[in-house]
């Protein structure tokens, strides 16, 4: 798929790149080491065992094959590859004071400059009930920056949903391990299996991105609203205690059902209202201080 680029688009990559600045320092301060870093220890070779060495990396296998003592010595796995999947259906077009997608736009750009900024490979696909646009893993600022144009750029096709489809996508887009970042509300069927297993071989990072409006309307009176993704049309009056009422009580118990699903497929879960700073809720998720990547 070729993206057209008009040139208010380059303006806002530029704009995005310069207002993001300061959401990624902040995530690198004080540390040392990249915030998508802790992936584990690759193993490197067995060579013979040397004075100092710590005696519990020795290999008791070889050592009694050899006669001699060996141990096992290790790499951090420096290389890695972060893969930016986007939904960009039609019920993410909504959101006040910004889109859903405005922001997942926003917080893929600070993802993937920061990935970037370490060294890392980074990737992006853009999904709606079909994966309708796809930037391979690559380094560099400038891959950085094309990414991010396409992000805003990037017209869907489609306005349904297919979370599942996505995911299917992304496991064959990365060949060996990863982190995937896969920001979605999350509202079609069934993703739990496949959502599972990209967990069981992949660092998964899920970023639901919420609208208080639609959990909680504080407007009142009769108003029209419009599925944004089948079209469906229907009649509403928030004037209604009771209808209200019921309005809250749905969406809480769906958000509700949401969270544990997703607690249930083992993935970290970050949730983010549109209306809100996102910038400590990334640095808390994504610290290098955390435990994650674990091999299984």
């Amino acid at each position: 798929m070729t993206v057209r680029v008009p040139p208010d688009i380059l303006k806002q990559v530029k704009g995005i790149a310069i207002r993001t600045r300061g959401v990624i320092d902040t995530l690198f301060a004080g540390e040392s080491r990249s915030m998508f870093r802790g992936q584990g220890m690759e193993f490197a070779e067995v060579r013979g065992y040397e004075h100092g060495d710590d005696y519990r990396a020795i290999d008791w296998n070889v050592s009694a094959r050899l006669g001699s003592p060996y141990v096992k010595t290790f790499t951090e796995e420096r290389e890695l590859t972060l893969l930016l999947v986007v939904d960009q259906s039609g019920s993410t077009r909504v959101g006040d004071p910004v889109a859903r997608s405005a922001r997942a736009t926003e917080i893929a750009a600070v993802l993937a400059l920061a990935g970037v900024r370490e060294q890392d490979r980074v990737g992006a696909l853009m999904f709606t009930d079909r994966v309708e646009h796809v930037v391979r893993p690559a380094k560099g600022r400038r891959h950085a920056l094309r990414l991010i144009r396409d992000l805003l750029a990037f017209e869907p096709a489609h306005s349904g949903t297919d979370v599942a489809a996505a995911i299917a996508f992304a496991s064959k887009v990365l060949r060996h391990r990863g982190v995937v970042v896969l920001v979605s509300d999350f509202q079609d069927g069934e993703w739990d299996r496949p959502l599972r297993q990209l967990a069981s071989r992949h660092d998964v990072t899920c970023v639901t991105i919420d609208d208080a409006r639609e959990a909680a309307p504080t407007a009142e009176g009769w108003f029209e609203f419009e599925d944004p993704e089948s079209g469906q049309r229907a009649l509403v009056d928030l004037g209604d205690g009771a209808v209200r009422a019921r309005w809250k009580a749905l969406a809480g118990a769906r958000a509700l059902e949401r969270n544990q699903r997703l607690r249930a497929a083992g993935v970290r879960h970050l949730a983010v209202d549109v209306g809100e700073d996102y910038a400590a809720l990334l640095r808390r998720a994504f610290s290098p201080r955390r435990k994650r990547g674990r091999r299984r």
